[in-house]
């Protein structure tokens, strides 16, 4: 047996092993806000809408659902001072507004990237540690989202924020990596602890 077919199959017995003792090994710090932007996505068949992600450079969750996806990258892609040509029905900028130097200016190219009637899909960490891509600048309180991308151009009354957390997803994260739901974590929301915090915002 090669080492490659004995890897291969190392790793699929580990993944079975936890499928049938029930592990989850979605991410925990952000599995709510997944769950959120599917179910958005999956509403009203936007999800076969043309979508734009705006990327941190490691991360095509979306590309996976959505059937007509493209993607930029920032920081290659400032979205603090680049947009792109064309409008799109969905703007999706998924753990990228922490790093950028001048979050307003990228709400505001986020607003002028998305079509009239169209959406953008905002998420960022609130209580999560200091991560470089290559900066880290910024974190929002559901309320301090709504109010970033209102002075990006979005209505406020077209803005819609949510977050999740509790202390015990919180005490998990704090000097390690990210860490899987595992097996049944504790899902419920505390709303002085979150640790994500999204927003979906309507263009006018």
């Amino acid at each position: 047996m090669t080492l490659s077919l004995a890897g291969t199959l190392k790793t699929r017995g580990k993944q079975a092993a936890k499928w049938l003792i029930g592990y989850d090994s979605r991410n925990w710090l952000r599995i709510r806000q997944i769950e959120a932007f599917t179910a958005f996505l999956e509403t009203d068949g936007r999800k076969s809408l043309a979508v734009i992600e705006i990327s941190p450079g490691w991360n095509r969750y979306w590309k996976t659902l959505c059937s007509d996806y493209r993607s930029v990258d920032f920081p290659e892609f400032d979205i603090c001072k680049d947009r792109s040509d064309r409008q799109y029905p969905i703007v999706i900028a998924d753990q990228v507004l922490e790093h950028v130097q001048r979050p307003i200016a990228a709400a505001g190219n986020i607003h002028a990237m998305t079509r009239p009637g169209g959406w953008a899909m905002v998420a960022t960490p609130f209580l999560f540690r200091v991560h470089a891509r290559p900066h880290d600048y910024n974190r929002w309180t559901p309320t301090g989202l709504k109010q970033l991308m209102v002075e990006g151009g979005f209505a406020e009354a077209d803005v819609q924020t949510y977050g999740w957390g509790n202390k015990a997803c919180a005490k998990a994260h704090i000097g390690g990596p990210v860490r899987a739901y595992g097996l049944w974590r504790d899902l419920s929301n505390d709303e002085e602890y979150p640790l994500m915090v999204w927003a979906f915002a309507k263009k006018g």
